[in-house]
């Protein structure tokens, strides 16, 4: 289980980072901007947990979003570690159930603490706001996928 754990996490990273590249590539070719929602969480944590963001504006703000992101690696890793476990059970088979649980397990990682936070309601979402969520969180089944495929034992 420590090998399959491993595995997953660095699933998880590789995943991270096919989302968060994704992300940045819509945000150019679109001319978006980022998304506020990471800080909005951390900002509804720190209220729903009495704890003051230390720092003057500038770092409060800069600290909001670094804690944002923070938060962001740490869902995709855990995603990483939770696929890693459930791949050791040898379910799902195959590429396409690993596919379709990476993204799963991304989408609720990424989306289920920020909901239920109340900091967004997905049922609201456009079709554009699907798209920006949907497609980098594919972008993250994909590379977690292939990357617990590229070991030997996950073949």
């Amino acid at each position: 289980m420590t090998t399959a754990l491993g595995r997953g996490l660095i699933a998880g990273a590789a995943g991270t980072t096919a989302l968060n590249a994704a992300t940045y590539l819509d945000m150019v070719l679109r001319g978006r901007p980022a998304s506020s929602t990471p800080e909005s969480t951390v900002d509804r944590a720190a209220d729903l947990l009495d704890v003051d963001i230390p720092g003057d504006d500038a770092q409060r703000d800069a600290r909001r979003t670094a804690l944002g992101s923070l938060l962001g690696s740490a869902a995709g890793v855990g995603a990483g570690a939770v696929l890693g476990a459930v791949r050791a059970t040898g379910h799902p088979r195959g590429a396409a159930g690993t596919l379709a649980l990476s993204w799963v397990l991304a989408m609720i990682a990424g989306n289920g603490p920020m909901t239920a936070l109340g900091v967004t309601d997905p049922r609201t979402w456009a079709a554009k706001d699907w798209a920006a969520d949907v497609v980098p969180h594919l972008a993250f089944a994909a590379a977690a996928t292939a990357t617990l495929r590229s070991w030997p034992s996950e073949a």
